[in-house]
C-alpha cells in the first residue's frame, strides 16, 4: 500500500511559481510511474504530467509544456512538480498519483486516471489575475 501526500500549494498571481511535493510512504516507490492531474469543480480530472521510476519517460499535457516540470528523487521517495508561468486557468486542485506497471505501457496510459491506484489528498492552487 501507497500512500501520498501532496504539498506546495497555494496562492500566486499569475506570472509567479510554485513548487509541489508528493511524498509516498509504505514502500518505496522508486519502480512505479508518478503522474500529476488536476481537477476543478465540475470538471473531470485533468492529466497534468508523469514521469517513470527511472525518470526516462516524461509525459507533459500541451497546456504545460515548456512552463511545468516534473521530477523525482527516488532516494527520498518524492516527486515534484516545478510550475513557471502560472496562468489563472490554471487554478484547480492538483492530484499526484502512482501507479506499479507490470508490463510496458505506451504513454497515453499514464495520461489516464484509471491506470493509476493510488492518490493523494489534493492541495490548491489557486492564480490570480
Amino acid at each position: 500500500q501507497v500512500q501520498l501526500v501532496e504539498s506546495g500549494g497555494g496562492l500566486v498571481q499569475a506570472g509567479g511559481s510554485l513548487r509541489l511535493s508528493c511524498a509516498a510512504s509504505g514502500r518505496t516507490v522508486s519502480d512505479a510511474a508518478m503522474g500529476w492531474f488536476r481537477q476543478i469543480p465540475g470538471k473531470e480530472r485533468e492529466f497534468v504530467a508523469s514521469i517513470s521510476g527511472s525518470s526516462t519517460r516524461i509525459y507533459y499535457a500541451d497546456s504545460v509544456k515548456g512552463r511545468f516540470t516534473i521530477s523525482r528523487l527516488n532516494a527520498d521517495n518524492t516527486v515534484y512538480l516545478q510550475m513557471n508561468s502560472l496562468k489563472p486557468e490554471d487554478t484547480a486542485v492538483y492530484y499526484c498519483a502512482a501507479v506499479i506497471p507490470r508490463q510496458y505501457y505506451p504513454g497515453n496510459y499514464y495520461m489516464t486516471p484509471s491506470s493509476y491506484d493510488y492518490w493523494g489528498q489534493g492541495t490548491q492552487v489557486t492564480v490570480s489575475s
